[in-house]
Formats: structure tokens, sequence, C-alpha cells
């Protein structure tokens, strides 16, 4: 396996990751505006379709063709492909029923499902720090989410509550994926992951066509075909912007999201951030950031640990 030319460029790495979230969300608004007429499973169908040229070339242009096209464990990215594709649908239909920025609050339980899924899973430690800021960002979340759940407010069962209960099953969904690549990544190339599951969430949609496939509108077409493109490019950006800065140090900057969506939920679609929403974000925000910081520090002394027991000079 070619091992990937890294740099360390700060800047550089900055703006690429801020400029691949920028994209998402904006890949997001496309979906929510789409999704009102179109359905979900088509949605991910046309945003897995139309990004695979971008990602084609891409592999290309790097010169991993061949790791991409050539994997070694097929059923892992099938397996990848179906967890992941599920977590798309669901966040998809999520966003046609749910303010853009309160979709991306919800979103970011991802970190905490993680952590909680690596101990049950994987059989990793987690101290009492860690899970400290899982349950501070997981209250967190049930603040964002209290609203559409509760039975005084008689929105039990409303197209809300049913798509908060999406977005946060595709929060544990998309934990689930982070587990399932830790494992993949020992055997498989980067190209190969980002490739096949572009090809799987392709196919895996079209089974979606019984649920009401529809012929969408000009408008609602290039909307699902931008969205795919625009995908496509943000899905290079973020992974190009590793290869210039460490994961640890970009991982904050994924929570820029909360500000493009209430930017874009604003100016787009007329959506006002409620309190419930900032305070209970702020929280997850707050967990999330813990737990980078807990895995920095996790990195840095197995590091250590390594330059002790295995010198190199």
């Amino acid at each position: 396996m070619k091992a990937p030319t890294t740099q360390n460029k700060p800047g550089t790495a900055i703006g690429l990751k801020l400029t691949a979230v920028f994209l998402f969300m904006v890949m997001a608004a496309m979906i929510k505006e789409a999704t009102q007429s179109v359905p979900a499973g088509q949605a991910v169908f046309f945003r897995s379709l139309f990004a695979m040229p971008i990602i084609m070339i891409w592999i290309w242009h790097r010169g991993d063709l061949r790791q991409a096209l050539v994997p070694v464990n097929l059923m892992g990215h099938i397996w990848r492909g179906l967890f992941g594709t599920t977590a798309m649908a669901l966040t998809f239909a999520g966003l046609g029923l749910l303010p853009l920025p309160e979709v991306t609050a919800i979103g970011y339980a991802t970190p905490m499902f993680t952590v909680i899924l690596a101990a049950v899973m994987l059989g990793e430690t987690v101290r009492l720090f860690r899970i400290s800021a899982v349950a501070l960002g997981l209250v967190g979340v049930m603040i964002v989410i209290w609203p559409r759940l509760s039975v005084d407010a008689d929105t039990l069962g409303t197209a809300g509550t049913i798509g908060a209960l999406m977005v946060l099953g595709a929060s544990i969904l998309r934990a689930l994926v982070q587990i399932h690549i830790r494992t993949l990544v020992k055997t498989e190339h980067t190209a190969a992951i980002v490739f096949y599951f572009s090809l799987t969430a392709t196919i895996l949609s079209l089974f979606s066509l019984p649920f009401g496939w529809v012929i969408p509108s000009a408008f609602d077409a290039t909307l699902l075909i931008g969205a795919g493109l625009v995908g496509g490019v943000a899905q290079i950006l973020v992974t190009s912007s590793y290869r210039f800065g460490g994961a640890s140090m970009l991982a904050p900057f994924d929570y820029a999201s909360l500000i493009f969506a209430a930017i874009i939920g604003y100016f787009v679609f007329a959506e006002v951030p409620t309190l419930n929403m900032v305070a209970g974000a702020a929280l997850v925000v707050l967990g999330g950031v813990l737990i980078i910081w807990r895995e920095r520090q996790l990195g840095m002394d197995r590091r250590k640990a390594r330059q002790v027991t295995d010198p190199k000079g």
C-alpha cells in the first residue's frame, strides 16, 4: 500500500477543511429543498452517482486507480456501504422535516456514539473523562430534540419528531461506520474506501425504487445533480486536508458547520435557531471538543510509549 504524501501546512489544511464543511452544508441545503418533492432514497442515488465522476478523476490524478478498484475485503466495503447509505437516507429524510441547523446539531452526536461503540465493540478502555464528555454531549442532544419529544407540547408522532429520530438514528449509524472503518483501514487503501462507498451507495439506493421515486422537475434535478457534484468535491477536499494537517488539529473545525447551517438556514429557508437548539448544540460541541482533546492526549501518550519501547536510534 502506497503511503500518502503528507506535508505540515496548517493554513492549507484548515482552509481545505473549512471549504469542505461549507460545501457539505451547501449540499445539505440542496438536498433539503429537493426532498420536499423527491424521496430521500432517490436523493441518495443522485448524491452518490454524480459524486463518482469527481471521485474517479481525483483517484486517477493521485495514481491510486488500481488500489481503488481492487479491494482486499469486499464484504467489508459492502457492510460499510450498507451502514453509510442507510445513515445518508435517514439524514436526507430528516432534512426534509427539520430546520437545517437542528439536523446539523443532532448530527454532532456521532462522536459520542463512536466512543460508546468503541468501548462495546472494540473493547477500548473509556475512563471517567471521556464518559463525562459523552454524557455532556448526549445531554445537549436531548435538549435539542426534547421539544420534538415533549408530550405536553403535543408533538409526539408529528413529522418533526419522526425527523429528529431519523437524524439521531443516522448519527448512531455513522458512529458504527467510524468503528467499521477503523477495522477496514487495516487492509484497504483510502481510495478504495472512498470509491466503494459511492458505488455501494448508488446501487443500494436503487432498492428504494418501489417506495415511490418520481420524475423530478428541472429545478429539482439540477439541485440533485448539483448536490452530487458538490458533495464529491467536498469529499475530496476533506480527504486532502489531512495531507497537510493532523486529524486532531482539524477535527474541531467540523463544528463550523453549525455556523454555516445557521446562515444558510436563515437566508435560504427563513429558519431561526431556537434557544433549545443553541443551548443544546453548545453542550454537544463542548462534549465533542473534550473528546477530541482527550483523543489527542491519548495519541501523544501512545507515541511516547512507542518511542520508549521501540527506539529508532
